[in-house]
């Protein structure tokens, strides 16, 4: 008897925990107070209508329980909005809007205890959206291997540039090489077509998913080819860099190994005043589209860094078809291309993460704009390391191009 009753007290007590702890389950956020009564209204509304948005400026209702402002619409696109701004603000800025169409918008004052006031209806006409401009802007043309395509963002907008082709059941859908950018100049190659007539779809969208009309063209890629390895041999001019040691030589620049210490390019690390640059030829004179180059990794601590030291952040290429004494003032050497290395991950030096490996380890193609000259000699200008010095370490560099153009 006297068991059963101590279970009976445990199973009470038990009930009770469970009660309680699900009462303050349910409970939740709560308002900061517990007050009923409407905050006044804003006033003074005036309105800016801007591209894609639009600016509201008021004034604030004299009510020392104000928390902040609400803004509630609808989008174009169906899409329901809310923006918030604090009693330190006197002003909210909508976005989203595709444009040229009226919008209702109300706007609350809201208390301490999330009581709304009666809300004050205005109605906001944003001008067109950032998107038909860049739409407007772009323009297509043939390149190696591809398509360039340029365009103009100058508000700097988030967008979507979706590249498009038809699939095998006769429908377009996105290619993975599709641009998704804030910058103000877009220019970019999409490769990897064959060189025959290419149709392509392309529309702009932006984070708010209103999109533009489509923009149908055809393009007949350039032939691209790699340059045979075989064809290629080192030249030293006077004023190319010391190498690191004995072991290394040009030749390790295009001997095919992409990763260790004896198939790469080291220049000293001990001579760092001047120019850092390694010169070769590529066999033929060629049309060039781009420089595929592995930088070298250094073995830390069980993985690979490929950000550190001799690896190349800041560099040029050079191209000539005749061979000076390796001035590159005197007009023999044409400058083909400057680059700088981002580090996805923008991480202190020295340490990295997988984003990082993943961008690095396959190498990074380096484009050659199309109206640069056929060349025959090439040249690597190291202006900046990862350590903050000129000295290069380069694992390997495949050269592209069309020696028929």
């Amino acid at each position: 008897m006297k068991q059963k009753l101590i279970q009976s007290s445990w199973i009470i007590v038990f009930t009770l925990l469970i009660t309680v702890f699900s009462c303050e389950e349910e409970v939740g956020p709560q308002p900061l107070e517990n007050n009923t009564t409407p905050p006044g209204m804003v006033e003074n509304v005036i309105i800016e209508n801007l591209p894609g948005k639009a600016r509201l400026e008021y004034t604030l209702p004299d009510d020392d329980d104000l928390l902040y402002i609400s803004a509630r619409y609808t989008l174009e696109n169906g899409t329901d909005m809310e923006v918030k701004a604090s009693y330190y603000q006197n002003s909210l800025l909508l976005e989203g809007f595709r444009g040229l169409s009226q919008v209702d918008v109300n706007i609350y004052a809201v208390n301490r205890s999330e009581t709304k006031s009666a809300p004050v209806t205005v109605t906001v006409e944003p001008l067109e959206a950032p998107i038909f401009d860049v739409y407007r802007s772009i323009e297509t043309s043939p390149d190696f291997g591809g398509m360039r395509l340029e365009a103009d963002n100058p508000t700097e907008e988030d967008i979507a540039l979706l590249v498009m082709q038809k699939n095998l059941q006769g429908d377009w859908e996105p290619l993975p090489s599709s641009i998704y950018t804030s910058v103000s100049e877009i220019g970019q190659s999409l490769r990897g077509f064959d060189t025959i007539p290419q149709d392509f779809a392309l529309v702009v969208r932006d984070r708010w998913l209103n999109v533009t009309d489509t923009l149908f063209t055809q393009v007949k890629p350039l032939y691209e080819t790699l340059m045979p390895r075989e064809n290629m041999a080192p030249i030293t001019l006077p004023n190319d860099a010391e190498l690191i040691a004995s072991h290394t030589e040009v030749r390790d620049l295009f001997n095919g190994g992409t990763l260790e210490w004896y198939d790469s390019y080291f220049t000293s690390r001990t001579i760092d005043v001047g120019n850092h640059l390694v010169t070769w030829d590529i066999g033929t004179q060629t049309k060039l589209s781009r420089l595929h180059i592995w930088q070298f990794s250094e073995p830390i601590g069980g993985q690979r860094l490929y950000y550190y030291l001799g690896a190349m952040r800041k560099f040029r290429i050079w191209g000539a078809n005749e061979l000076n004494d390796g001035n590159l003032e005197d007009g023999t050497w044409t400058m083909l291309g400057e680059f700088e290395v981002i580090k996805p991950s923008g991480l202190p030096y020295a340490q990295e993460d997988n984003n990082d490996l993943v961008a690095a380890q396959d190498g990074a193609d380096y484009e050659i704009s199309i109206d640069k000259p056929a060349v025959r000699y090439l040249r690597i200008e190291c202006m900046l390391n990862w350590a903050g010095g000129q000295y290069m370490a380069v694992s390997e560099v495949e050269v592209y191009g069309n020696p028929d153009f």
